[in-house]
């Protein structure tokens, strides 16, 4: 029997990242190195070099004692929401000219599976909505703009709760997918745009409706 591959600094760096961007290790979470030498079954070493990349990302800073998961302030919220807008807008005009047969096919099942989805959890509306995304700009082609989309969209996953768990947002997402999908599918990149543009302009102004409620509770009675 083979024994498991051992953890060296990119896996580490790629299993803490992830619960990061899915919410397992939330805001304000500590991470520290002998904690996360001994999970891993390594030295300090690559430990070491997994946080420090974590840090450049901004996913991670300083705390009381090591380093803790960085909260998202409000004003960067809205910020980052602004960008994608635009930005996602343009990888779904980019995809409806460039996507080839395989990527329509991906987006396509990606689709399917989260329309059979039954309830799901906020954090798994997050995970499946994320790699819908990620599957639509990788049919852009574009390796600078799927790098900036990456970038921006790891601020809004830590964001305190989802904005496809608000209402009917997550039926309501899936169809505005699905718009999407049709227009990347039918080479239409007018159509992609704007689909896109307004299925995240509609998850801006449910954010700000989040966060307005969120000063409201936080205001002195």
């Amino acid at each position: 029997m083979s024994e498991e591959p051992r953890a060296d600094a990119d896996s580490i760096y790629d299993q803490l990242r992830a619960e990061i961007v899915a919410g397992s290790l939330p805001a304000g979470s500590a991470v520290r190195e002998v904690a996360v030498a001994t999970r891993f079954g390594v030295s300090r070493t690559p430990v070491r070099e997994a946080l420090r990349r974590l840090k450049h990302d901004l996913l991670l800073v300083p705390g009381a004692r090591g380093l803790r998961v960085r909260a998202v302030g409000p004003q960067e919220v809205v910020q980052v929401y602004d960008m994608r807008v635009l930005l996602e807008a343009e990888a779904a005009r980019e995809a409806a000219r460039a996507r080839s047969d395989t990527d329509v096919l991906r987006l396509e099942a990606l689709l399917a599976r989260d329309l059979a989805l039954v309830a799901p959890d906020d954090e798994a509306r997050t995970v499946t909505n994320m790699e819908f995304h990620a599957a639509l700009w990788r049919a852009a082609g574009n390796a600078v703009l799927r790098d900036l989309l990456e970038r921006l969209t790891v601020h809004l996953i830590r964001a305190p709760r989802s904005t496809l768990s608000v209402g009917t947002r997550w039926e309501e997402s899936l169809q505005e997918h699905a718009e999407i999908v049709r227009a990347v599918r039918e080479g239409d990149p007018d159509a992609a745009g704007s689909a896109a543009a307004e299925h995240m302009q509609t998850a801006r102004e449910i954010r700000l409706s989040l966060l307005r409620d969120a000063f409201a509770e936080a205001a002195p009675r």
